[in-house]
C-alpha cells in the first residue's frame, strides 16, 4: 500500500508516520519545510525516541518526501490508497486545494480504487472539516464521484510529542511517550478495512472522541494553567504539586461522570484510565512546558472544546462542577508573548471585564449561575 501523509512536524513523524511506516506501507511526507523535506530524501530515514516507563530508540525507514504546494502531492493524491494528515486544524483548509485537485486527477486517470482520508488532528471530526473544505473546490460532477470513490474518515487521536530539544541540531529527530491511540470510525471507509497495527477501528467515535478531549486535554489544559499561575515550568512539576494534582484530578473526575452517563462508560476502568493520563503527566522524559500546552486559550475555552464542553455535560445532567469550573478560571489568568490569543484574551478582559469575555468566549449566558461561579473563582487567583 501507498500513502501520503500531510505534515512531516514532530506529531507526524513520531506518530501517525511512524505507525504507517511500521506497519510496511511505501510512505511519503507532505511538507513546506524544505530543510526536513532534504533530510528525509536524503536518509529516507529518521529516529524516534520512545520515552515512559523503558527508553528506546527506533528506526523509521523507507520514507521519502515532497513539497505540500507542488504538483507532486498532487499527483500522488491520484494514486495512492491512504491519506493521513498532522497539520494542525487551521492548516486543514490550506491543504484541501491540493486534495481536490488531487482527486480530479484522479478520477481523469480513471483510478476508481478506493482512496481513504482521514486528518489525524486534536479536533472533533477533523475529516468532516477537511471534506467540507475539498467539495467546495469540486464541481457537482466531481463531487458525486468522490462521494462514490473516497472515504473521509473521522479519527481520535492521542500521543503527547512535545517540542524536540535535539542535542545533535538534527531536524528529523523526534521524542515521543510510550502511550498512542489512534481510533478511526470504520464506518466511514470505502474499500476493505484497512489492517494497521496501532489503529484501532470502532463504530462509536465520538464516545472515544470525547473521552480523549474531557480526560487528556482537560487535564492538561488545566494542569498548564494553573502551573503558570503556581510558577512551574513543566507540566511534570505542575502535576506534582499536590494542590494543582487534586483540581486537575477532581475535573477529570467531573468530566468522566459525564461520559459515564452519555456513553455508559464502566466507571471502575474509566478511573483507571484517569490515573494513567495522570501517570503520563509525570513522564519525567517529556519536559513539556506549562506555557506551549495552554496555548490557544480562546479555543480552548469555546463552547465545543475541553473545559467548556464537558462543564456543559455537567450542567445537563445536574453533575457537580466545582473543579471544572476552577479549570476555567485558571485559563482566563493565561498570559503568553508568544500567543496572540493569549494576548486577545488578555485585550479583551482588560475592554470588557471578565464576566462579559467569558460569556462572548464560552458562549455561556453571563448572568448564570456558573458564569459567576466562575467569576468568584477567578477573582481568588
Amino acid at each position: 500500500m501507498k500513502a501520503l501523509h500531510f505534515g512531516a512536524g514532530n506529531i507526524g513523524r513520531g506518530f501517525i508516520g511512524k505507525l504507517l511506516a511500521d506497519a510496511g506501507i511505501q510512505l511519503t511526507f507532505a511538507d513546506v519545510n524544505q530543510t526536513v523535506l532534504d533530510a528525509l530524501n536524503e536518509r529516507h530515514s529518521y529516529q524516534v525516541h520512545v520515552v515512559g516507563e523503558q527508553e528506546q530508540i527506533d528506526t523509521v525507514s523507507n520514507v521519502n518526501a515532497v513539497s505540500s504546494i507542488g504538483d507532486d502531492v498532487v499527483t500522488l493524491i491520484a494514486d495512492v490508497a491512504l491519506v493521513t494528515t498532522a497539520v494542525g486544524p487551521v492548516v486543514l483548509e490550506r491543504i484541501a486545494p491540493a486534495v481536490a485537485k488531487g482527486l480530479v486527477l484522479r478520477r481523469a486517470n480513471g483510478n476508481e480504487k478506493p482512496l481513504n482520508i482521514i486528518a489525524c488532528e486534536n479536533m472533533v471530526r477533523g475529516t468532516s472539516q477537511l471534506k467540507a473544505h475539498v467539495m467546495k473546490a469540486l464541481s457537482e460532477d466531481d463531487q458525486a464521484w468522490v462521494e462514490q470513490h473516497v472515504g473521509f474518515v473521522d479519527s481520535a487521536v492521542d500521543r503527547i510529542v512535545p517540542p524536540s530539544e535535539s542535542a545533535t541540531n538534527d531536524p528529523l529527530e523526534v521524542t515521543v511517550e510510550t502511550f498512542s491511540e489512534w481510533i478511526v470510525d470504520k464506518t466511514q471507509f470505502k474499500g476493505e478495512l484497512p489492517n494497521i497495527p496501532g489503529m484501532e477501528l470502532t463504530d462509536n467515535l465520538m464516545a472515544f472522541v470525547e473521552r480523549k478531549l474531557f480526560t487528556l486535554n482537560t487535564g492538561h489544559a488545566i494542569t498548564a494553567y494553573l502551573g503558570q499561575l503556581a510558577g512551574h515550568q513543566t507540566i511534570r512539576d505542575a502535576i506534582l504539586d499536590e494542590r494543582i494534582r487534586a483540581v486537575v484530578k477532581g475535573a477529570m473526575d467531573e468530566s468522566g461522570a459525564v461520559l459515564i452517563k452519555r456513553y455508559g462508560f464502566d466507571a471502575e476502568k474509566h478511573a483507571a484510565y484517569i490515573q494513567k493520563i495522570l501517570g503520563r503527566f509525570e513522564n519525567p522524559y517529556l519536559k513539556d512546558d506549562v506555557e506551549r500546552v495552554g496555548r490557544q486559550p480562546l479555543r480552548k475555552l469555546s463552547a465545543g472544546d475541553r473545559l467548556i464542553k464537558p462543564l456543559l455535560g455537567t450542567i445537563e445532567y445536574g453533575l457537580p462542577h466545582q473543579f471544572l469550573v476552577e479549570g476555567i478560571a485558571a485559563a482566563m489568568h493565561y498570559r503568553s508573548a508568544e500567543d496572540p490569543q493569549a494576548q486577545e484574551l488578555e485585550k479583551l478582559l482588560a475592554e470588557k471585564g471578565p464576566q462579559a469575555t467569558l460569556a462572548e468566549i464560552s458562549g455561556l449566558d453571563a448572568h448564570s449561575d456558573v458564569v459567576a461561579e466562575a467569576l468568584k473563582a477567578y477573582s481568588n487567583k
